[in-house]
Formats: C-alpha cells, structure tokens, sequence
C-alpha cells in the first residue's frame, strides 16, 4: 500500500473528499523527485553523514487551509520507506501562522533530498484550498457551488482538484471525455456548416450518452434564453454581467442549469451568487492561487564521525 493513500483523510465534506487515485498521486511525486535529481542529492551526500537521523517539522508561515499532507508523506517515503510520518492536521482543517502541520523523523538524507518537493507539493495545494475557502465562505448563506475549471496545471490536475474539493469547492469535468460543454469555437465551427443552436443541441443529445448533461456556452441573455428553449440542460454564462444573469435566471426558473464564469473574484463573486446562478466556476482557483509560505524546521542528531 502506498504511504499517505491508505488512510487519507476526509474530514471535510466527507462524501466528496475522496482520495486521487494512489497510483497517479505517486507517479506525479515520483517524476518530481526525479525532476529534481533528488536521488543524487550532492550536497546532502557531502554534508550528512550515513546513518545520520533527525527530525523535522513542516511549520506554517502564514495562516491557510490544509491540503496535500499524504502527497507530502508520500515524498518524503519514496525516499525512504522507513521515515516515520505524523500528520498533525486533516486535510481540509484551518490553520494559524506558527501551527505545525506534520513532522517526519529518520534519515536526515532522506528528509532533506525530499524537503523542497514534499513543501512545493504541499505549499501549492495549501493555496488552492485556503482561496477556495476564500470563495466558498464569500457566498455563505446563498445555494450556490464554487467550482474549479480544467485551467490546471499539466500533469497535475488530480491533485489540484483535489486541493478544491479540500477548500469546500466542488469540480467540473475532469477531462474532455467527462460532459459535452458546447464552447464558442464550437459554435463558429457548427455555424460555418450552417447549422443553428438547436440543430447543433439536438444532435449533441442524440450523439451523447444519456448519462451526460449538454452545456452550451453563451454570452448573452438571447442566445442563453435560446439554448434553454432548444434543450440545453446546462447554460454557462460567460463574462455576463450581473444583472444580465439576474435577468436569465428569472427567465429560465429552474429548467437548466444555470454556471456564470470569467472575470469573478473575490470582490464581486457575492453579487454574482446573489444573481441565481447554480455554480460559479472559477479558473483562478488552480491556475492564480498563491502557493502559502511553509518551511522545514530540521533538527539533526548526530550520526557517525
């Protein structure tokens, strides 16, 4: 069983947390171990002796929202499966400036050959969750989902989805095979054979399967109103204005689903949930949020002369 999967944990929102699949999560730590050369650490191997052991504490220097400490562990093991691992936070937890999040203790080469992938693995889906929450806690009180985009960083979008569902936020479509999202390109593409947005929805339901929802990207409130009537079971309302999505919401009452996204942040996304939209996607989540700053408090223990 791979270190950190077995019992990763899911405190928040329980019935969504689930883990990424172990052997994915381990691929991408692996390649950023090897990215990193850190199996041939020449300064470690200079500077600590064989056998030396130590301890070391990852230390919060900023207050955010915990995410990532299994991929963490799981760095720290690939260098050496005998490290000891204590996690002193779940997934999904707040936490102050100064709080300790875990600590790993054993073969001070091993810890320090792992530190900077463990810490910018973790540092960078402790980001994501703590602006996730940032969202989510902005809409409190209103029926509303917060969700991510495919504006992930490549290769690592199994993780940093799940950094947003540890935040509180919800995912979109994992990759193109997941939903049929009919985007403005699609459209010009469709429109230069001839073909309306009915026709284009129409056949989009006939070809998918029927477990599958038709979203149809539009821009105005007609052409939201039109893909609505011609069937779409979903309408993302693309740098709409506010009031424009008032309008569309009140026009549809409750026959599509209705996601607003583009240009929402945190200063506006309140009046953007408040305009009756079921979701409000948000590609900043994964692709702007600033990685926390957490550092690696090493205590060494003398090892052979």
């Amino acid at each position: 069983m791979t270190a950190g999967y077995a019992t990763w944990p899911t405190t928040v929102a329980a019935e969504r947390l689930h883990p990424p699949p172990a052997h994915l999560a381990r691929a991408i730590l692996l390649r950023a171990l090897d990215e990193d050369h850190a199996f041939e650490d020449l300064t470690t191997r200079i500077t600590v002796s064989p056998g030396q052991t130590g301890r070391a504490e990852i230390v919060a220097r900023a207050p955010g929202v915990c995410a990532g400490l299994p991929a963490a562990e799981v760095a720290f093991k690939l260098l050496d499966p005998e490290l000891r691992w204590e996690a002193r936070l779940h997934d999904g937890e707040p936490f102050a400036a100064g709080d300790v999040l875990a600590s790993v203790a054993g073969d001070l080469g091993a810890i320090l050959s792992a530190e900077r992938t463990a810490l910018n693995f973790l540092q960078r889906l402790c980001g994501i969750a703590t602006l996730t929450r940032a969202c989510v806690t902005a809409v409190e009180g209103i029926k509303v989902r917060i969700a991510d985009t495919r504006k992930t960083t490549p290769g690592l979008r199994v993780l940093e989805r799940y950094a947003v569902r540890a935040g509180g936020g919800f995912n979109h479509r994992d990759g193109l095979r997941d939903g049929v999202l009919i985007k403005d390109n699609h459209l010009a593409a469709a429109r230069a054979r001839g073909l309306s947005l009915r026709t284009v929805i129409e056949q989009a339901r006939a070809r998918a399967p029927h477990t599958v929802r038709i979203e149809v990207e539009c821009e105005t409130a007609a052409e939201a109103l039109e893909a609505v009537d011609a069937g779409a079971e979903a309408v993302l309302l693309d740098n709409m204005p506010t009031e424009e999505m008032a309008r569309v919401a009140a026009a549809v009452r409750g026959r599509a689903l209705l996601e607003a996204s583009g240009g929402i942040t945190l200063e506006n996304i309140r009046a953007v949930a408040e305009s009756g939209v079921d979701i409000i996607s948000l590609g900043a989540l994964t692709h702007s949020a600033r990685a926390l700053d957490l550092g690696l408090e090493v205590r060494p223990e003398s090892g052979d002369a």
